[in-house]
């Protein structure tokens, strides 16, 4: 320990360079590694021993090789051709050949349609290996992870659906029919439903039914559907006759003739009543005026038997039993496009009232899938094999959440999840197929009619309280307080905001 380190140094390298004097070539490929400050004059390792080990060269054995062995020196680049995006590869080397000059404008133009495309800009093309992950790739969690079925619903909240109606009314002589659509819930809270050449009104805020009309002939209700604001109901018939009744006077406004078969489906926006008919036409007809109707839309070469304007009067969707589901813009009477993917009758449609141009459509029992189409592009976002004949789908106003009614085999509703489509719940509702659907203007209940001859109501899409804002519910059970002083029709207005002027004459 008493020794100079300086001399250890020198008699070290003496002894090393003594080792090596036969071997003068080999002494330049090695890498001498300079004695640490530390290691000289450490206790235990006062010979000179113990200090030419940080002198010596390193090896696989010395206990710094991973700090001090030199990077491994390769004499070719053999890529990792699964860690590449070919896409993004040849878009960068075109993009570097191109001799065009581009401005500012095409350049970040290129790049929007790049990223559009899902390639890459300025991207490495040639990998040796994966990379790693970073925080702009997609949360898997987020991926992955069942949404909860609300955004803002506080974290350990579940809303609870339940598998029993709140309420079954008698439907009796109800026509089993898969083209009809016998059923509708107006904004007036008042439940519309054909049953044989009958129509009833059922006032769910006082429970009371009326009888609004019986059709004379041997003709039988084939379609019914409310305004707007609930103040007029349309009638279709299969003679092909579409009556328009005064809900309130329960008196017949007029009646518009022309149609050469039954009229299976209709849908309103604003004054023009769209009506379906089974010889696959469709007419728009201006309640307004005495010639009646202004366009005949055809497309379907089979029975029209689903028909629905979207909220904001732009397109109509319509769906046949030619297993076609057509789009209309309301300027022309030529389809937008078509699409061709069911397999069966299309009588389930329902666009999407949160996202302005998201259709859904549902096919027959040879079909079963529900289809989504973005009608802005045309292109089709997502499909659900349901198992089932789709009898209608509706919308959740407050969940991204859609219902789905069933025929053949399972006679059930089903909840889905949007956009991941995971299966909430399935609903047992009826012994048979499950015909008809209506939502309560709260959206919280959807009332289901099938050929059991039997009305129920689901509690499925229950709104959470909140303070000060929030719809009211319409149900028999929370509406008594609603007509304690105020009319009906004035609290729907106020809390709603549906109301529209009357146009009919």
């Amino acid at each position: 320990m008493s020794e100079n380190p300086q001399k250890i140094l020198y008699n070290s390298s003496n002894a090393i360079a003594g080792q090596t004097r036969t071997q003068p070539r080999a002494l330049k490929d090695e890498r001498l590694v300079r004695p640490s400050p530390r290691s000289v004059g450490r206790p235990g390792s006062g010979s000179a021993e113990g200090t030419t080990s940080a002198l010596r060269p390193t090896g696989p054995l010395s206990p710094r090789s991973k700090k001090t062995k030199p990077a491994a020196q390769y004499d070719r680049f053999i890529p990792n051709r699964s860690a590449m995006d070919m896409a993004s590869s040849q878009f960068n080397i075109a993009r570097a050949d191109s001799d065009i000059p581009l401005d500012g404008a095409s350049i970040a133009y290129q790049e929007e349609v790049a990223r559009a495309c899902g390639v890459s800009i300025n991207k490495r093309i040639l990998k040796f290996k994966e990379e790693a992950p970073t925080s702009e790739k997609d949360d898997l969690r987020q991926v992955y992870s069942r949404p909860a079925l609300k955004s803002s619903a506080p974290t350990g909240a579940k809303r609870r659906i339940l598998n029993t109606p709140e309420r079954v009314l008698d439907a009796p002589d109800l026509v089993d029919d898969y083209y009809l659509n016998l059923l509708d819930w107006s904004v007036g809270n008042a439940l519309a439903i054909g049953l044989d050449q009958s129509v009833y009104l059922w006032n769910a805020t006082t429970g009371d039914v009326s009888s609004l009309c019986q059709l004379e002939s041997e003709a039988y209700i084939a379609s019914v559907k409310w305004t707007a604001d609930g103040t007029y109901l349309a009638i279709g018939t299969s003679s092909g006759e579409v009556q328009i009744w005064d809900a309130e006077s329960q008196s017949k406004i007029r009646t518009m003739t022309g149609h050469q078969a039954r009229v299976g489906v209709m849908s309103w926006e604003r004054h023009i009543l769209s009506s379906g008919c089974q010889d696959g036409s469709i007419w728009n007809h201006d309640v307004r005026i005495a010639n009646h109707k202004t366009a005949e839309l055809i497309a379907h070469s089979s029975e029209v038997c689903g028909l629905t304007w979207r909220s904001d009067g732009a397109l109509l969707a319509s769906g046949g039993n030619d297993n076609l589901v057509n789009i209309w813009d309301a300027r022309s009477a030529v389809p937008k496009f078509t699409k061709a993917q069911h397999t069966a009758a299309v009588r389930a449609l329902a666009w999407s009232p949160w996202q302005l141009n998201l259709l859904a459509s549902g096919g027959g029992s040879y079909d079963r899938h529900v289809h989504f189409w973005n009608t802005t592009t045309t292109a089709r976002l997502n499909s659900i094999d349901t198992g089932s004949q789709v009898t209608s789908i509706q919308w959740s106003n407050e969940y991204r959440e859609l219902a789905t009614s069933h025929g053949f085999p399972h006679n059930h509703l089903a909840l889905w999840s949007y956009p991941s489509l995971t299966k909430i719940v399935d609903i047992p509702a009826h012994d048979t197929r499950v015909l008809h659907t209506a939502m309560s203007p709260d959206g919280q209940t959807i009332a289901t009619a099938a050929c059991d001859e039997s009305l129920k109501f689901w509690r499925i899409f229950e709104t959470r309280s909140k303070s000060g804002k929030g719809i009211k519910a319409f149900s028999s059970t929370a509406t008594a307080a609603l007509g304690a002083g105020v009319g009906t029709a004035a609290a729907i207005e106020g809390i709603l905001d549906m109301s529209r002027p009357s146009h009919i004459r």
